[in-house]
């Protein structure tokens, strides 16, 4: 299959994007959040990212109006992230991604 080089209005489309999606942990963040809302704790453990970065990461999705932020008023506190529409618009990349990633790792792992 021969691919071919789609011309847009604006060509800083796929960097705008990069820029958001193509920050370490991010597309991460993203995929355990397809399977619906997480505590920072819980994403936290899954993912063996530090509390600071993966704050800092929550928070600029949040201003990207990728994640939304559910504070519930309890003792303890209970925070909720979940994806936006926005975020889990990107569910089928995330699975083409894991996709083409399988298929590779399973050809790389019996050229060794």
């Amino acid at each position: 299959m021969k691919l071919r080089k789609v011309k847009s209005p604006s060509p800083c489309l796929i960097t705008q994007a990069m820029d958001i999606i193509g920050k370490k942990w991010v597309l991460l963040i993203m995929y355990q959040l397809l399977s619906g809302p997480k505590r920072f704790t819980e994403l936290e453990a899954e993912m063996a990212i530090s509390g600071r970065l993966l704050s800092e990461r929550l928070k600029e999705m949040e201003t990207e109006g990728i994640v939304t932020r559910h504070m519930y008023p309890e003792i303890p506190p209970r925070v909720e992230y979940e994806l936006t529409p926005k975020g889990r618009a990107i569910e089928p990349v995330i699975n083409q991604i894991y996709s083409w990633s399988s298929d590779w790792l399973k050809e790389q792992q019996q050229i060794k």
